[in-house]
């Protein structure tokens, strides 16, 4: 585990950016006033409460599981693969009722659109995905410790390697689908606005799709997602109907930054490099706690829950950079800090954000810098326009 540890810091200080960019200190109550700060608080640590009760609701599923794992018996392979679905169904509904409460809370501060029934819809889709990928890895685990013995581990770690890249391709064009609808971004000033800044920025953006995310949400954001043929800007509609031209053009100039560097093939880098470690401490951990006779896949699952938030909170050190250097370009592509500056705040409040929360969740779990730590970036940018060449990073 130590080793793991190690070698995922070591990832991280690898492929970090280098650069380091301008930061003014700035308060929260300089830009949001006290009672959105309370409400922003009282929001988030709720279900920050949620959220830890269902991990530990889980997590004593799991332990029940390694407890009263089913025999492997004459089949085990296909005794792997039922014990992982019958997990995925476990935990998943065992969990719903702190699930369901989060979501009453999101609805009541105005962040949820949808209706039950297509919450429901939309928790059997994705458990029914979760069961089938839970139904081969569980397959593959034993078929892998069968051949391999001990060393299942460095095929494993092959494996997971191989699934991300597979994942990351095949995402946005099979299973995204699933949950809304995308649809390219039709002609007009938004759409010529990417392309302009793609040119200037020397991108290769692919498409640009608006996904229908007010039929869940009031929440905006955006993202890049995909692989080669399947790489994509991706704008919530919420984005582009309530936010201006100009923080429209520099969220899809922070997009544009994480395309130029690379950032999701980085990623993928990442978790190749650590993979091995990574699933060497789960084989370990497995042995220990699979009982004789019994089928190892309840004991796997439950180490790769133990191990999996240590060298999360290790990754989101690289998300974090990442994203400071994804905000540094999209200050110097389009040149105004302003833009960015009423952006924060008005994305924060719409999703109902903590803007300066917690140092320690900040390092345990967050994959963005605060809120007022971009405004501090903003703030420390000089307001111009630039070229690729001159942005950070930048070839």
């Amino acid at each position: 585990m130590v080793a793991a540890i190690v070698v995922a810091e070591a990832a991280v200080l690898l492929l970090r950016p280098k650069e380091r960019y301008p930061v003014v200190e700035a308060e929260a109550r300089a830009y949001f006033s006290a009672a959105e700060l309370d409400r922003a608080t009282t929001f988030r640590s709720g279900q920050l409460w949620l959220f830890g009760a269902r991990t530990v609701v889980e997590l004593g599923i799991l332990v029940l599981a390694v407890r009263y794992a089913p025999r492997a018996g004459k089949r085990p392979v296909l005794t792997g693969a039922a014990a992982a679905v019958a997990l995925t169904l476990a935990t998943t509904t065992v969990a719903l009722p702190l699930r369901a409460a989060a979501r009453q809370r999101a609805k009541d501060v105005g962040l949820i659109t949808q209706g039950w029934d297509g919450w429901a819809i939309d928790v059997a889709k994705s458990t029914a995905i979760g069961g089938v990928v839970a139904a081969g890895g569980g397959a593959l685990l034993v078929l892998g410790i069968r051949r391999f013995g001990r060393d299942w581990w460095a095929p494993g770690a092959a494996a997971v390697a191989g699934f991300a890249v597979v994942i990351s391709y095949l995402a946005p064009v099979v299973l995204d689908p699933m949950f809304n609808q995308f649809k390219a971004l039709p002609a007009g000033e938004t759409r010529d606005d990417v392309f302009q800044l793609a040119s200037r920025a020397g991108v290769e953006v692919g498409e640009v799709y608006e996904v229908d995310a007010s039929r869940r949400t009031t929440a905006a954001n955006a993202y890049v997602t995909g692989l080669g043929h399947t790489k994509r800007v991706v704008l919530y509609d919420t984005l582009l109907k309530e936010f201006t031209p100009a923080e429209t053009r520099l969220v899809v100039a922070h997009e544009l930054g994480h395309v130029r560097h690379k950032d999701v093939p980085g990623g993928l880098l990442w978790v190749a490099l650590v993979a091995p470690f990574g699933t060497l401490v789960v084989a370990r951990a497995t042995e220990k706690l699979t009982r004789d006779g019994r089928s190892p896949v309840p004991a796997a699952v439950l180490s790769l829950a133990l191990i999996a938030p240590a060298l999360t909170m290790i990754s989101n050190q690289l998300s974090r950079a990442v994203e400071r250097r994804a905000d540094a370009f999209a200050l110097e592509l389009t040149g105004e800090p302003e833009a960015m500056i009423g952006f924060e705040r008005k994305i924060t409040l719409q999703n109902v954000g903590d803007p300066d929360p917690p140092r320690w969740q900040q390092v345990f779990m967050a994959t963005h810098p605060t809120t007022m730590e971009r405004i501090g970036a903003a703030l420390g940018a000089t307001p111009r326009s630039g070229s690729p060449d001159a942005s950070p990073g930048g070839a």
